[in-house]
């Protein structure tokens, strides 16, 4: 990750702890290669072999690390002091955390935000052993608001990066109709979407079995499926697309819909047309909903009404998600109040978030369905993206 884009995320935490009244913020990890935590991803940048403590607090910012994983965390430049030791941690720990006083100390942990819990149960046990006997102990908490927060209030910087990613994503697109004929399976459909990836220098934005998601027809299984390899594109089917890219660190995610006609149709059935539209205007009303301050749950409710006062059933998920360093970012959702969200629908949104808006509708000709992918500004939500009006037809 870029060493300026590192040192803004740690300037804007540093800010952000008077706002969560956190009195710093610890990240703690060993053999993060294997095991990553997203916070320490955000503003640390560079993995560590033995037990590794980053430290934000107001005035400072102090990363204890390994002998051997120090000149990695010291030329990014994003801690302005780097200790190291050879046989243990604990003592320049407590002494770095005795100097700094924190009232509390915030902890990559959290029932409700993936990205936000990044501490392992393990390592918990690990800092509860070092920190026993001091005043430290009893100040650990949660830097979930912290790390939600960080990770939804995007810099400029990173907004151009997640725009840079659509633009590379919507080329990509643009390649599609040429390649959905008959005949076509939706595993050799997904690898001919992976060579253009590999043309345009741009890794997959998910686990590339499933990236990209595709559906030709009603009978393939819509969801997180891999490409059926027996599954082939026919006439009469609609084709699905749901695809993403990372680069330079940052994601984009997209679906798109097309039609496969049938001899003699010049256009999609009417089947066809009223989904879309009912799909595109449950998207509209999501995004019209999308505004600093709203609660994810109100973003929700706007799509999911529309949609089901169209007279289709309700889809079961959420409406969207944050978009950034991860294609599923963290931070507010905009879904319903359902236990398996937790309390991320109850988030208000934040300005330089970004999200993906998606929904669909299962027909006879299989699923259409719709993800655009928009920034909040102080007035609204603003596509990143060309967002698909109709259904395209080849």
């Amino acid at each position: 990750m870029d060493a300026a884009i590192l040192r803004e995320k740690a300037d804007q935490a540093q800010a952000l702890l008077g706002e969560t009244d956190l009195g710093c913020w610890l990240s703690f990890a060993r053999e993060s290669a294997m095991r990553p935590d997203p916070g320490i991803e955000l503003v640390a940048g560079s993995d560590v072999t033995w037990d590794s403590a980053f430290i934000v607090a107001p005035h400072a910012r102090v990363a204890i690390v390994g002998r051997y994983d120090a000149d990695s965390v010291h030329e990014l430049g994003v801690f302005g002091e780097v200790m190291t030791y050879d046989e243990g941690i604990g003592e320049s720990l407590v002494s770095v955390l005795d100097r700094l006083a924190p009232a509390s100390i915030g902890l990559n942990y959290s029932t409700d935000d993936a990205n936000c819990d990044g501490l392992t149960h393990g390592l918990r046990l690990r800092l509860d052993d070092l920190l026993t006997g001091t005043a430290h102990l009893d100040r650990l908490t949660s830097a979930a608001p912290l790390v939600s927060l960080l990770r939804s209030r995007k810099s400029a910087a990173e907004i151009e990066r997640i725009r840079a990613a659509v633009a590379i994503t919507e080329q990509v697109i643009a390649e599609l109709g040429a390649l959905i004929v008959p005949g076509v399976s939706e595993a050799e459909l997904a690898g001919l979407v992976h060579e253009s990836f590999a043309r345009h220098g741009v890794e997959p934005a998910w686990p590339a079995e499933g990236c990209p998601i595709v559906n030709s027809g009603p009978a393939s299984s819509i969801g997180h499926a891999r490409p059926s390899t027996a599954l082939r594109i026919e006439p009469g089917h609609v084709v699905h697309i749901d695809l993403g890219v990372r680069l330079a660190g940052y994601c984009s995610d997209l679906q798109r819909d097309w039609y496969v006609r049938r001899p003699g149709e010049d256009g999609p059935p009417e089947e066809l047309a009223r989904a879309f539209a009912a799909s595109r205007s449950a998207i509209e009303a999501a995004q019209a909903a999308l505004r600093p301050g709203a609660l994810g749950h109100e973003v929700d409710a706007a799509a999911r009404s529309s949609l089901m006062g169209a007279g289709y059933p309700e889809y079961m998920h959420a409406t969207g998600h944050q978009l950034g360093r991860a294609v599923h970012d963290g931070g507010a959702l905009a879904g319903p109040r359902w236990a398996r969200y937790g309390a991320t629908p109850d988030q208000p949104v934040q300005e330089g978030s970004v999200f993906t808006l998606e929904l669909g509708v299962e027909t006879s000709a299989g699923y259409v369905g719709l993800e655009e992918d928009v920034v909040v500004t102080a007035d609204g939500a603003v596509d990143l993206a060309s967002p698909q009006r109709e259904l395209m037809v080849v």
